[in-house]
Order: structure tokens, then C-alpha cells, then sequence
């Protein structure tokens, strides 16, 4: 194989977005040549903007069966990511997934044993933030076991702004039905992703989600989560897309360092001694550590979606290693589950928890999700600089 034949399967914002871009020749090794979606404007668009030698289909299971392709993107709203996915394995196509692995972890679960029947598959899932310099040195610090333990994570996510207009950009957003939650399944996989892929998991999580709080929407738009680790380090996640500027800011206290990512940069407080030896070993009331503040060095690399899939069809053709295996997506939806759960029951929750308890409480806000009115669709929207490429 010396090219990646690529189908698409959606051709809503993000899937049209990635359209773009590859014919565009941001991807040199990923040919695109066969998009599938139900939606009739969205062919009508994609024959309109994108090269003339695609074949449109209107049944993602007729393009992955026409032998055109040898590996696919799923871009189709979050109940069906694994439903694709295990069908592009079950072919042997290589397959690709847009953030959230899913829905709810039991689903992915089946995706993920499928993945492991097909060895010759590649899975990739789009966790385009991976690539951001800023976040892979703050992992790169943190396990380097430099500063220590970690102690304390905090997480200001609140420059998600959406308007009212975005959530009525599609018969799917915002309801549990159709997309299964709000800000956390939707703008947060990114950060969720990260905390866990820079942290680690946590062993309890309590949460205080507010439903539709800024907009007229069912599900979540303004979060704030508690969670606690085995070693007794605690940790805050808070998240809203109704603060119209907003901050974005990841604070990880170690035992010899404090690390902060944001504002377009990374910043290291770095002490002399651990905190535990300078409290036994300093005499003055009001006494503080020294410490030196630096910015470090890094590659200064942040390429994205585009980052992603080049490093997939390098892993396909070339056996090149990939920015994130799509087994691990279901690190950050365990996270999103648990927060969703931990407000659904009005408690803490401990990790692993009940799956089965979770889609139960799922499936009851899903029957009384309502029908949306007043959609207007929208595709091609090129929101990576600002927002990291969410859907």
C-alpha cells in the first residue's frame, strides 16, 4: 500500500472541516475518496467543495463494502462512533474515530474487544489536543518523577463559549438522545483526554452538573467536578460554555514543583527541597520555600487534527506510532460517565463504577428527550485555532 484511500463517514462541521483540509493536501499519504452521510445537503456540499473524482454515498455500510476504501474517519454524532468503528473492523479497515470514543463505556467496551480480534486494524482516536507542545511537556514533567508526587490538579475550562445558534445547528446537539450529554461529551473529551493522559485516573469523583442553566438545551452546560487518587492527591474540574470569555487553565501542584498551562505558554514554579522536607525543616513562622519560576523549553509543535491523521496513515503504511490509540478513548468518557452519575444520584462515585447503573439513568433521560425545532445545519466550520477543533 503506498497511499491511504480514506472514506468519511459524516460531512457535518467536523467531518467537512477534515474534508477540506486533505484535499487541500494536508495529509499527503491520506487520499480521500469516498464520503458517506444521510443527509442530502451534505452531498450536495461536498460535490460543491470537494474535488470531483469522490464517490458519495447515502449508507456508510455501502462505501465500507464498495472496496473503495482501505480506512475510514467517523465524524457522525457520538452514539454511533463504535457502531462504525466495530463495522470498519469487522472489513479490516483501518479506522479513525472523532472524540468522544462514545457515549457511555459499556458500548465502548465492545468496540475496543472488537479491536483487539483485529490486530491488522490501526485505531486512532482524535485527540487532536495530544499534540499541543504545552500539554505533552506538562506529561513529559510530570512523569519524569522530577518533582515528585502529584498533589493537587486543577482544571478552569470555561472557554467553550457556545451561543444559542450553535446548539440549533443540529437535530442531534444538546439532547440526550441524540448526543448523550452536553459540554462533557461534547467540548470536554479534549480535557478530559488530558487530564487523565497527564494524571491519571482518580478513584472517586463528585460532580454538580447544571442542565441547560445558560441555553435552552436538555443536557449539561456548566460543570464543576471534585475527584480524590489513591496517593490523597484531590483534584477540580470545572467547565461551562455559557461564560462568553473565558479561561482555560490546567494548575498541577507536585511535591517539589508547580507546573500551569495556559495563556499560550507553560510555567514551572520549581522549589529547592520537596514541600514535606521544607515544613519539617524550616523554624521560622511564615517562613516560604525559595524557588525559581522558568518557562521550558519545548518543540513549540502544535499541529492538531491534521497532526493526528498524518501520524495514523504513518502508522498504516509505515508502522509509525499514533498521537492516541483509540483503546484509550475510554479513559475520558469513564471520567465524563462518572461526573454525569455522581449528579444523576445526587453522591460521590467510585471508579470503576456501576456501568450498567449508568445507562440505566441514561436511558431514562433518553425517553424523554424532545424533538429540536429550528435547526439549521451547518458544515465546514474550522474551529482549531480558537477551540481545538470540537464538534
Amino acid at each position: 500500500m503506498d497511499k491511504v484511500k480514506l472514506g468519511i463517514i459524516g460531512l457535518g462541521n467536523m467531518g467537512s472541516d477534515h474534508a477540506l483540509k486533505l484535499v487541500d493536501g494536508q495529509c499527503p499519504d491520506i487520499e480521500l475518496v469516498a464520503v458517506a452521510d444521510v443527509k442530502p445537503a451534505r452531498i450536495e456540499w461536498g460535490k460543491e467543495n470537494l474535488k470531483a473524482d469522490i464517490t458519495y454515498f447515502d449508507d456508510a455500510i455501502e462505501m465500507l463494502d464498495s472496496g473503495l476504501i482501505n480506512a475510514c474517519l467517523v465524524a457522525v454524532p457520538h452514539y454511533d462512533h463504535p457502531k462504525y468503528a466495530i463495522e470498519c473492523m469487522k472489513r479490516g479497515i483501518h479506522v479513525m474515530v472523532e472524540k468522544p470514543a462514545g457515549v457511555y463505556t459499556k458500548q465502548i467496551r465492545e468496540m475496543n474487544q472488537e479491536a483487539d480480534r483485529h490486530p491488522e486494524v490501526v485505531f486512532g482516536m482524535m485527540f487532536n489536543q495530544r499534540t499541543d507542545h504545552l500539554y505533552r511537556k506538562a506529561k513529559e514533567l510530570v512523569e519524569s518523577g522530577e518533582f515528585g508526587q502529584i498533589r493537587r490538579i486543577n482544571w478552569f475550562i470555561t472557554s467553550w463559549y457556545r451561543n444559542q445558534a450553535y446548539y440549533d445547528s443540529g437535530d442531534w446537539r444538546a439532547t440526550w438522545a441524540g448526543e448523550g450529554g452536553g459540554v462533557l461529551l461534547n467540548q470536554c473529551p479534549h480535557q478530559l483526554d488530558m487530564w487523565q493522559w497527564i494524571c491519571g485516573m482518580p478513584k472517586t469523583v463528585e460532580a454538580h452538573l447544571h442542565y441547560g442553566k445558560w441555553h435552552d438545551i436538555e443536557v449539561e452546560d456548566d460543570v464543576t467536578a471534585y475527584m480524590e487518587y489513591e496517593n490523597g492527591a484531590t483534584g477540580v474540574f470545572i467547565t461551562s460554555t455559557g461564560d462568553v470569555h473565558g479561561t482555560n487553565r490546567l494548575e498541577i501542584q507536585l511535591d517539589r514543583a508547580k507546573i500551569v498551562v495556559g495563556d499560550g505558554k507553560i510555567v514551572v514554579d520549581e522549589y529547592e527541597m520537596t514541600e514535606q522536607e521544607f515544613s519539617k525543616t524550616s523554624k521560622k513562622p511564615f517562613d516560604r520555600m525559595p524557588f525559581k519560576i522558568y518557562e521550558p523549553e519545548t518543540d513549540g509543535e502544535n499541529p492538531q487534527h491534521m497532526g493526528v491523521l498524518r501520524a495514523w496513515s504513518d502508522a498504516i503504511l509505515r508502522g509509525g506510532k499514533l498521537v492516541a490509540d483509540g483503546r484509550e478513548g475510554i479513559n475520558g468518557v469513564m471520567l465524563s460517565n462518572a461526573m454525569h452519575l455522581s449528579s444523576f444520584l445526587g453522591k460521590t462515585v467510585e471508579l470503576p463504577f456501576d456501568e450498567d447503573l449508568y445507562y440505566d439513568e441514561l436511558m431514562k433521560r433518553v425517553k424523554t428527550s424532545k424533538v429540536k425545532k429550528n435547526v439549521v445545519e451547518a458544515v465546514a466550520v474550522d474551529m482549531n485555532s480558537t477551540f481545538g477543533g470540537n464538534k
